[in-house]
């Protein structure tokens, strides 16, 4: 398989984490919307991850946190979140960086993504190689799997002259170029 140099892996999961940023920066302005919550899986070892003692040997590995009735005080800034939630009764603050996050899910829509773990130097740019996969809603793409276009640049699309079959114009970037 070839070496991905662009590392697309770490481009598509830093492009999600900004899905998750947003989200939650909205959230944080305006409140949920309507029936959306958010299930947020975390992985409680990772760097600049704030627990409290107590919360970090109940789960020292892995936890997830839901958004939706009962918390409080969410904040959100370009690298991570922290928010106010009750833990059997108790209150905690919650500090999380994005990069700790390793799943997010909203169940009103059904729709979130399970993050890879990303590892740096020879032994990730394998992994990555190997399988670099997103999670969508409830389906894994995997590049391999992506149809073939349609198209190529090259060739026109099937349909008509100057049509793609469904009505809509083919517009060649020759067209544009300076000669």
């Amino acid at each position: 398989m070839p070496t991905d140099h662009i590392r697309y892996d770490i481009l598509a999961q830093a492009a999600l984490r900004g899905v998750v940023r947003t989200v939650l920066a909205d959230a944080a302005k305006n409140g949920l919307p309507g029936e959306h919550h958010f299930k947020i899986t975390l992985n409680t070892a990772a760097p600049n991850v704030r627990l409290s003692d107590r919360m970090r040997a109940r789960y020292p590995q892995e936890m997830t946190i839901v958004l939706q009735h009962q918390f409080w005080d969410l904040a959100v800034t370009e690298h991570g979140f922290e928010v106010g939630l009750s833990f059997g009764g108790v209150p905690e603050r919650v500090s999380v960086p994005f990069d700790a996050i390793t799943a997010f899910y909203d169940p009103s829509v059904q729709f979130g993504f399970q993050f890879e773990t990303v590892e740096a130097g020879a032994a990730g740019e394998e992994a990555a190689a190997k399988t670099a996969e997103t999670t969508a809603g409830a389906v894994t793409v995997k590049p391999e799997s992506l149809p073939a276009p349609a198209a190529t640049p090259q060739e026109p699309a099937p349909g008509p002259p100057g049509r793609d079959g469904t009505g809509g114009d083919v517009v060649r970037l020759d067209r544009f170029r300076k000669k």
